[in-house]
């Protein structure tokens, strides 16, 4: 059974689960404060029947002054207590994106946590997306760093500005996946095509950086280009109404075929995020001349789904050529966010 991140309540957790004796053993009033949040939520990652990550995440309005310096007044998503027991960087993508996910959801400015020096993979981790060193917070037991994430300002850099979308001088795309691909690349419950909560999304398929392979790819696409993720039809009704536009991605890298020396090469790359098995990775490898590993950050699902009539009707998308990678407009682009009923802060222009 894979990993899966659910939401629940502190009264749902046992303080007696083998997990949290960290906790207990790095924060002396970690009981205290466990019996405190019983009817708070908090997520929790499932590992086989056994709890191996913990996120809480509390709102917090105004200056914050239990840190050196103080943060100044703002509308701050507190990381509270986070702790992942992991394999790898995936779990942490999907904790990264599940906090960015809630902060803008509750229209939060900014995203603060404070974590000890020793647990330097974590913090690499933060820093990668964004989050710089601020100050220190002091107490009973012993000094963290406080590591601050605006969520006002940009860099530049696709990743540290992650998820937001930065639309000046890209070009836009639709990409068409078939439903077994997109289902093992995007989280499952974006699959339904009715309005949802995205904050409460909990599919253990849902991290940051996404592969996808295609024969198709136009030399044009680059880095920065967003993408428009399009499931085609599940065979369960006609297209116009079954087929539907996801997800908004943004281009990191294009690999083509010439940048591998080798299958081994070409395997090692994209393995480990495709949606693509072994046995399918080869067959490309085998039979495709051309050959496009299109490498993109998953900024965010679409609340409500167009489907292809929509896309044809109200978005002018034309029914030829066929639907593999077609080129949008800015405006096309701007429609179908319009249609998705998308989250505004996300686009940046």
């Amino acid at each position: 059974m894979p990993r899966s991140l659910r939401l629940t309540k502190f009264r749902h957790l046992s303080i007696a689960d083998p997990f949290f004796d960290s906790l207990k053993a790095g924060y002396d009033e970690f009981p205290d404060w466990f019996a405190r949040k019983a009817d708070e939520d908090v997520y929790v990652v499932d590992d086989n029947g056994k709890i191996s990550g913990m996120v809480y995440l509390k709102l917090e309005d105004g200056e914050v002054n239990d840190v050196t310096p103080a943060l100044p007044a703002k509308r701050w998503m507190k990381l509270g207590t986070l702790k992942i027991e992991g394999r790898g960087t995936k779990l942490g993508e999907r904790v990264i994106k599940k906090i960015f996910d809630t902060a803008i959801a509750a229209d939060a400015e900014a995203v603060y946590v404070t974590v000890f020096e020793l647990h330097a993979s974590l913090i690499d981790l933060f820093k990668r997306y964004g989050f710089v060193e601020y100050g220190t917070k002091v107490t009973k037991n012993g000094t963290e760093l406080v590591l601050v994430r605006n969520l006002g300002t940009l860099t530049g850099d696709i990743i540290k500005d992650y998820p937001f979308v930065n639309t000046s001088g890209a070009a836009f795309w639709l990409l068409a996946i078939y439903p077994k691909y997109h289902t093992r690349l995007l989280p499952d419950s974006i699959l339904n095509n009715e309005s949802i909560d995205m904050v409460e999304d909990v599919s253990p398929t849902n991290t940051i950086h996404k592969v996808y392979i295609s024969g198709k790819a136009p030399t044009a696409l680059k880095r920065g280009d967003i993408i428009v993720l399009y499931r085609t039809k599940d065979n369960k009704g006609p297209a116009r109404f079954r087929s539907v536009a996801t997800s908004i991605c943004v281009v990191e890298e294009i690999k083509r075929r010439r940048d591998f020396a080798n299958f081994a090469a070409f395997h090692a790359y994209s393995s480990p995020r495709s949606v693509f098995d072994d046995d399918e990775l080869l067959e490309f490898w085998n039979e495709k001349k051309t050959l496009s590993v299109i490498k993109m950050t998953y900024n965010l699902a679409l609340p409500k789904r167009p489907t292809r009539g929509a896309l044809i009707d109200s978005v002018g998308i034309t029914e030829q050529p066929q639907w593999d990678i077609r080129k949008l407009t800015q405006n096309q682009f701007n429609l179908i966010l319009g249609l998705g009923q998308s989250n505004a802060r996300f686009i940046v222009n």
